[in-house]
């Protein structure tokens, strides 16, 4: 006796899914939502690099202005006749002082160190009765003039002043001592009197060359 089982059961067959509307719809707003948000993602990048954009395109039209603001300044100046003649000068004044300097420094003017040592020499060999009243230097030349109350003191007065290491070796070519102008006053009644001068006056010159420099 044979017995057949049938073990086909419908329910272990493949289901097929079927899309239905609501699922489709749901499917759909997902997508549109989905595109929508990448949209205002796109959007809020676009404006932001644009805003960008435009913060240096300013930054570039500040810098062209500056620089041509910097190249008009600092523009390079054209040669002029008025320079041309300046610069002419200014070399003519250059090589004169170049000549001055060299004259100085040979020594054709002298002692060129100054008058602060002569006068400080003058100073050390004073002699009470004896003043000088004016002082003049052309180069290694030196003229005095005085007054004094004695013309004794004058020749001692002299070799003072050659002792001097400033004034060593100089001599004095002439001596002239004379009688003192006549001094005016005023007596009792109102007259001019004119009375001798208490003193004499000299002059001492190393040569008799006129002098180029005087100090009073």
């Amino acid at each position: 006796m044979r017995q057949q089982v049938n073990l086909f059961n419908p329910a272990f067959l493949p289901q097929k899914k079927v899309l239905t509307a609501p699922m489709m719809g749901a499917a759909l707003l997902v997508l549109v939502a989905g595109i929508a948000g990448l949209g205002v993602v796109l959007r809020a990048q676009t404006v932001r690099m644009q805003a960008e954009a435009d913060a240096g395109a300013t930054e570039l039209a500040r810098k062209q202005a500056r620089l041509a603001t910097v190249n008009a300044q600092f523009a390079p100046r054209q040669k002029t006749a008025d320079m041309d003649a300046q610069v002419l000068e200014a070399e003519a004044q250059l090589a004169a002082l170049r000549k001055v300097s060299g004259v100085l420094q040979r020594g054709e003017l002298g002692d060129t160190s100054g008058f602060a040592g002569y006068f400080q020499a003058f100073a050390r060999q004073s002699v009470p009765g004896l003043w000088l009243t004016s002082v003049s230097i052309a180069g290694k030349d030196i003229g005095l003039k005085g007054r004094t109350t004695d013309p004794a003191l004058v020749p001692g007065y002299i070799g003072r002043l050659t002792r001097e290491p400033l004034l060593q070796g100089k001599s004095f070519a002439s001596l002239q001592i004379g009688q003192a102008e006549a001094l005016t006053r005023t007596d009792a009644d109102g007259k001019q009197v004119k009375t001798p001068a208490p003193y004499v006056e000299f002059s001492l010159q190393s040569t008799t060359a006129t002098p180029e420099a005087t100090r009073p």
